[in-house]
């Protein structure tokens, strides 16, 4: 059995920590077995490994993600790479056309799709392993996990069995499907043995292979990317699960929780504080997350969650946290970027009546990693070394730098930077275009030393 993890969306209602560039799976909040901070992302694939699945899965994933990816659970997990967002139908089409025509998986071969943020327990993945065997014996298009419910939610769609729980070995077959019904409504589904539906769909590659060639689509990876902006916006759940007929479920009777909000993933966080910052003793129920260096005090306030980060700043009930989406409306790029090589936080964004824009960054590279050797054809730079030593290269022309230098870059000059030890910088851009322009020439610094090399020997 191959299983993928589905790694999409930009996580909104965990603003302002979680953006475009960087969602919520990404977010070290939560503690591993060890009490150090880990990822939600990080946290799943340690238990995937666990299970013994990690020779056998694959992550799918938006281009925007590769690096972020790469940078929490190694470069050696293999991704399918989504060339836009668009929901889990096109995502889970694209994977199957990747195993099918990339990886040559048979296509008798079981594969699972589990969404990547869900906080479970170790073993939930028994279920999943279950799930082949399920898709062998009995023959069904579709095999779900099903979670038995602990309290009547009306935040979960619901999976409702045709024969309660008598079916054999515990695999029920599916009647059909509710979409988040009003908490009364959920206490009539449970009455009828409805489980919550968690995400996790499993099926022969060939079933969705089939789907594919009636829609008429490519069964090729690379001409199905180069058509992927062509497939409609719509879930898995509606485009294929609620058109099938022949379904069953595994019933999950654990803990399972969608992390998807700040008064859930507050729930599971080891800590109600991380970063810096005070608490009042009379504050009951109250977290506060800070990324930044300022203090945040909470004086006297229960039950709320504080948020802060260099996108913004989040005071909010728990209660309704999950209405953040609806206020996220700011017109701002991400201001806090994770990058494979460290990370990149703007400091001050101004525009200038004369036309001219100014962008200054804090940035982080780490020990032996570049930055990649590239032009700007509409800004210069100047860089101002604040801590470690690095290589710095500037039109083939090597130099080491260290803390108190200062670079200048004029516009459309190569440069590039590896970082000896760990490094920061102080990084103004300053240009009179809205949109930067980049000319890159190499990503990896052997590449680019051997080009520097070539022209000194000219």
């Amino acid at each position: 059995m191959k299983l993928v993890l589905l790694s999409g969306g930009s996580g909104k209602r965990l603003w302002p920590l979680s953006n475009d560039a960087r969602s919520k799976q990404f977010l070290k909040v939560l503690e591993n077995e060890e009490q150090m901070l880990v990822s939600m992302v990080q946290r799943v694939w340690e238990q995937i490994s666990k299970s013994g699945f990690a020779d056998s899965s694959y992550i799918a994933t938006g281009k925007a993600q590769i690096e972020m990816m790469h940078n929490q659970i190694g470069s050696s997990v293999p991704l399918i790479i989504e060339p836009e967002r668009r929901d889990t139908f096109p995502a889970i089409a694209l994977t199957a056309s990747y195993l099918y025509s990339v990886a040559n998986v048979d296509l008798d071969e079981v594969i699972a799709i589990l969404p990547v943020d869900p906080y479970v327990e170790g073993h939930f993945f028994y279920a999943v392993k279950q799930l082949e065997e399920t898709i062998q014996t009995t023959k069904a298009d579709l095999a779900l996990i099903g979670v038995k419910p602990t309290y009547p939610s009306a935040k979960y769609g619901y999976i409702i069995p045709e024969n309660g729980y008598s079916a054999t070995n515990g695999v029920l077959k599916v009647s059909h499907f509710q979409e988040k019904p009003s908490e009364e409504a959920a206490v009539g589904l449970i009455e009828k043995q409805a489980l919550w539906n968690c995400g996790v769909f499993s099926f022969k590659l060939g079933y969705l292979i089939n789907i594919l060639k009636e829609k008429g689509y490519p069964l090729q990876y690379e001409q199905l990317v180069e058509q992927y902006h062509e497939l409609p916006k719509i879930s898995f759940d509606y485009e294929v699960v609620e058109k099938t007929k022949n379904i069953v479920v595994v019933p999950y009777d654990g803990y399972w929780k969608d992390l998807g909000t700040w008064n859930t993933l507050t729930e599971e966080m080891g800590q109600n504080q991380i970063g810096r910052g005070t608490i009042s003793e009379d504050c009951i129920n109250t977290h506060l997350v800070n990324e930044l260096e300022i203090p945040v005090t909470i004086l006297g306030v229960s039950n709320v969650v504080v948020a802060v980060s260099p996108d913004g700043i989040l005071v909010t009930d728990k209660s309704s946290s999950p209405r953040i989406k609806d206020f996220i409306n700011y017109d701002q790029g991400p201001m806090f970027e994770e990058r494979e090589w460290g990370w990149a936080r703007i400091l001050d964004d101004e525009r200038y009546e004369d036309g001219r824009t100014v962008i200054t960054k804090r940035i982080a590279i780490k020990e032996g990693k570049n930055l990649n050797y590239l032009m700007h054809l509409y800004r210069e730079e100047v860089w101002t070394v604040v801590k470690g030593e690095g290589e710095f290269v500037q039109n083939g022309v090597p130099m080491k730098v260290k803390a108190g230098n200062v670079l200048h870059i004029p516009i459309k000059t190569l440069h590039g930077l590896k970082a000896i030890t760990d490094m920061e910088m102080i990084v103004v851009h300053s240009g009179y275009s809205e949109e930067d322009k980049v000319m890159e020439l190499y990503s990896t610094w052997s590449e680019m030393t051997e080009h520097c090399l070539n022209i000194s020997m000219r």
